[in-house]
């Protein structure tokens, strides 16, 4: 059986395509709508982040063979989570990670980490549109609640999100709460419509909408703030389904 991490629309992609070869996996998710998608194509899931020993101990438990990581790009943890106890079970390791997309502007500042990113934009004045979800959500709280600076989040619209904005003290009237992916005429409409003077952003990649975001920032004239990608250093690494299923083919061992 293959331990499968699924964080992205695209990994619940490749899971059912795994499945329909003839693949068993099982998947974990962090949360209850995606392991809901991915039961409904009979795909069995466990719910919750997992530390090093308890992913161990699933694997030992479960015998499985093999540990496919297509956790989110910017879930650095679970990747490292999963690389370590892939090691520790001596079984393989592959990671999926869907390709980064390129932009040129004068218009994009790259930030390596979201506290940078935050000291960027303390200098700005106007209504900031932070679309990284909730997860580090403080950081950016912490250094843009200010009068001259109006921060709209965007962010999945579940009951922790809207406790955790409730905690932070962001108004009900600055939180977009809604499920993407979005296209770039929605993108657009919401940066006019809350009169967005700065993005910050994940180069999440194209199945992520960033290229949307960016897009629509860009031709709106609006400076954007590219949080990048974790520096991490990968076995297996691997930008496609195809690569993914050719890899697993010289490394799976079938279970009878």
């Amino acid at each position: 059986m293959i331990l499968f991490l699924a964080g992205t629309s695209d990994a619940r992609a490749l899971a059912i395509q795994l499945k329909n070869q003839g693949y068993p996996l099982l998947a974990t998710v962090v949360t209850e709508s995606a392991a809901d998608s991915l039961k409904a194509e009979g795909i069995a899931c466990k719910v919750g982040r997992l530390s090093e020993n308890d992913m161990i101990e699933l694997i030992q438990m479960q015998e499985m063979t093999t540990v496919i990581d297509a956790s989110h790009p910017y879930a650095d943890e679970a990747s490292k989570t999963a690389m370590a106890a892939a090691k520790a079970c001596s079984i393989p390791y592959i990671r999926y990670e869907r390709p980064n997309e390129q932009f040129t502007s004068p218009l994009i500042t790259e930030a390596e980490s979201y506290e940078e990113a935050a000291k960027l934009a303390q200098s700005h004045k106007g209504t900031i549109m932070l679309t990284t979800g909730s997860k580090t959500l403080e950081i950016f709280t912490k250094y843009l609640m200010r009068d001259d600076i109006r921060l709209v989040c965007r962010m999945l619209p579940n009951m922790g999100n809207m406790e955790k904005c409730q905690k932070l003290g962001v108004k009900q009237k600055d939180i977009i709460a809604i499920q993407g992916p979005f296209s770039e005429s929605l993108n657009k409409a919401l940066c006019e419509q809350y009169e967005v003077t700065l993005m910050i952003t994940k180069e999440s990649g194209k199945v992520g909408s960033v290229d949307e975001k960016m897009t629509a920032a860009l031709e709106l004239g609006i400076p954007v703030i590219l949080i990048k990608r974790p520096p991490l250093v990968y076995e297996n690494f691997c930008t496609s389904f195809e690569e993914v299923i050719q890899r697993l083919g010289g490394l799976y061992t079938w279970q009878t």
